[in-house]
Protein backbone atom coordinates (compact mmCIF):
# COMPACT_ATOMS: atom_id res chain seq x y z
CA UNK A 1 0.00 0.00 0.00
CA UNK A 2 1.38 3.42 -0.91
CA UNK A 3 1.89 6.00 1.79
CA UNK A 4 -0.59 8.89 1.65
CA UNK A 5 0.61 12.45 1.91
CA UNK A 6 -0.97 14.97 4.25
CA UNK A 7 -2.45 16.66 1.18
CA UNK A 8 -4.00 13.34 0.11
CA UNK A 9 -5.56 12.91 3.54
CA UNK A 10 -6.91 16.49 3.51
CA UNK A 11 -8.49 15.89 0.12
CA UNK A 12 -10.10 12.67 1.37
CA UNK A 13 -11.46 14.54 4.39
CA UNK A 14 -13.11 17.07 2.09
CA UNK A 15 -14.48 14.40 -0.26
CA UNK A 16 -15.69 11.87 2.33
CA UNK A 17 -19.11 12.72 3.80
CA UNK A 18 -18.79 10.05 6.53
CA UNK A 19 -16.06 10.49 9.15
CA UNK A 20 -16.35 6.85 10.21
CA UNK A 21 -15.47 5.67 6.72
CA UNK A 22 -12.55 8.10 6.56
CA UNK A 23 -11.23 6.90 9.93
CA UNK A 24 -11.46 3.22 9.06
CA UNK A 25 -10.00 3.70 5.57
CA UNK A 26 -7.02 5.62 6.92
CA UNK A 27 -6.30 3.86 10.22
CA UNK A 28 -2.73 3.07 9.15
CA UNK A 29 -2.04 6.76 8.43
CA UNK A 30 -2.63 8.09 11.94
CA UNK A 31 0.25 8.94 14.24
CA UNK A 32 0.20 6.52 17.15
CA UNK A 33 2.90 7.87 19.44
CA UNK A 34 1.47 10.10 22.13
CA UNK A 35 3.05 13.12 23.74
CA UNK A 36 4.02 11.06 26.80
CA UNK A 37 5.84 8.52 24.62
CA UNK A 38 7.74 11.29 22.85
CA UNK A 39 8.64 13.02 26.12
CA UNK A 40 9.86 9.76 27.60
CA UNK A 41 11.98 8.93 24.55
CA UNK A 42 13.54 12.41 24.73
CA UNK A 43 14.20 11.94 28.45
CA UNK A 44 15.88 8.59 27.87
CA UNK A 45 17.94 9.96 24.98
CA UNK A 46 19.16 12.96 26.98
CA UNK A 47 20.16 10.67 29.87
CA UNK A 48 19.46 13.22 32.60
CA UNK A 49 17.55 12.62 35.81
CA UNK A 50 14.17 14.33 36.01
CA UNK A 51 15.44 16.70 38.71
CA UNK A 52 18.11 18.02 36.34
CA UNK A 53 15.63 18.28 33.47
CA UNK A 54 13.32 20.31 35.72
CA UNK A 55 16.18 22.63 36.69
CA UNK A 56 17.30 23.11 33.08
CA UNK A 57 13.69 23.65 31.99
CA UNK A 58 12.94 26.25 34.65
CA UNK A 59 10.11 24.32 36.28
CA UNK A 60 9.49 22.54 39.54
CA UNK A 61 10.11 18.82 39.89
CA UNK A 62 6.50 18.35 40.99
CA UNK A 63 5.20 19.96 37.80
CA UNK A 64 7.62 17.93 35.68
CA UNK A 65 6.48 14.66 37.28
CA UNK A 66 2.86 15.65 36.67
CA UNK A 67 3.64 16.26 32.98
CA UNK A 68 5.45 12.92 32.59
CA UNK A 69 2.61 11.08 34.33
CA UNK A 70 -0.02 12.70 32.12
CA UNK A 71 -1.74 14.62 34.94
CA UNK A 72 -0.74 18.02 33.48
CA UNK A 73 -0.94 19.22 29.91
CA UNK A 74 1.89 21.68 29.42
CA UNK A 75 1.49 24.81 27.32
CA UNK A 76 3.47 25.32 24.14
CA UNK A 77 6.02 27.42 26.04
CA UNK A 78 6.42 24.77 28.73
CA UNK A 79 6.94 22.09 26.07
CA UNK A 80 9.58 24.26 24.44
CA UNK A 81 11.28 24.83 27.80
CA UNK A 82 11.30 21.04 28.32
CA UNK A 83 12.86 20.59 24.88
CA UNK A 84 15.57 23.09 25.77
CA UNK A 85 16.14 21.36 29.12
CA UNK A 86 16.50 17.97 27.46
CA UNK A 87 18.71 19.23 24.63
CA UNK A 88 16.17 18.32 21.96
CA UNK A 89 16.85 19.09 18.33
CA UNK A 90 14.64 21.49 16.39
CA UNK A 91 13.07 18.50 14.63
CA UNK A 92 12.32 16.76 17.93
CA UNK A 93 10.79 19.94 19.34
CA UNK A 94 8.60 20.39 16.27
CA UNK A 95 7.47 16.75 16.45
CA UNK A 96 6.54 17.15 20.12
CA UNK A 97 4.65 20.39 19.45
CA UNK A 98 2.80 18.83 16.54
CA UNK A 99 1.85 15.77 18.57
CA UNK A 100 0.61 17.98 21.41
CA UNK A 101 -1.59 19.93 19.01
CA UNK A 102 0.50 23.10 19.31
CA UNK A 103 1.81 25.32 16.55
CA UNK A 104 5.23 24.25 15.34
CA UNK A 105 8.10 26.72 15.41
CA UNK A 106 7.83 29.12 12.49
CA UNK A 107 10.99 30.93 11.37
CA UNK A 108 9.04 33.94 10.06
CA UNK A 109 8.00 34.79 13.62
CA UNK A 110 10.75 36.63 15.51
CA UNK A 111 10.05 34.85 18.78
CA UNK A 112 10.00 31.42 17.17
CA UNK A 113 13.20 32.22 15.26
CA UNK A 114 14.97 33.09 18.51
CA UNK A 115 13.76 29.89 20.18
CA UNK A 116 14.67 27.81 17.11
CA UNK A 117 18.16 29.30 17.06
CA UNK A 118 18.57 28.43 20.73
CA UNK A 119 17.48 24.83 20.13
CA UNK A 120 19.74 24.44 17.09
CA UNK A 121 22.77 25.79 18.96
CA UNK A 122 21.89 24.07 22.27
CA UNK A 123 21.74 27.30 24.27
CA UNK A 124 20.54 27.00 27.86
CA UNK A 125 17.07 28.29 28.73
CA UNK A 126 18.53 31.28 30.58
CA UNK A 127 20.34 32.43 27.45
CA UNK A 128 17.29 31.96 25.21
CA UNK A 129 15.16 33.90 27.69
CA UNK A 130 17.73 36.70 27.87
CA UNK A 131 17.69 37.01 24.08
CA UNK A 132 13.88 36.96 24.00
CA UNK A 133 13.76 39.66 26.69
CA UNK A 134 16.37 41.79 24.92
CA UNK A 135 14.31 41.57 21.72
CA UNK A 136 11.09 42.54 23.56
CA UNK A 137 9.61 39.07 23.11
CA UNK A 138 7.80 36.98 25.72
CA UNK A 139 10.20 34.66 27.55
CA UNK A 140 9.61 30.92 27.87
CA UNK A 141 9.48 31.00 31.66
Amino acid sequence: MERKTTDDLCQELMDQPNIGTYLSDNQSCFIEAGILDLLESLRVRCGLPKAEIARRSGMSEVYLHQVFSGRRNPSRDRLLALCVGMGASLEEADQLLKQAGCARLYPRLRRDAIISHGLIHHHPLREINETLFAENEKTLS
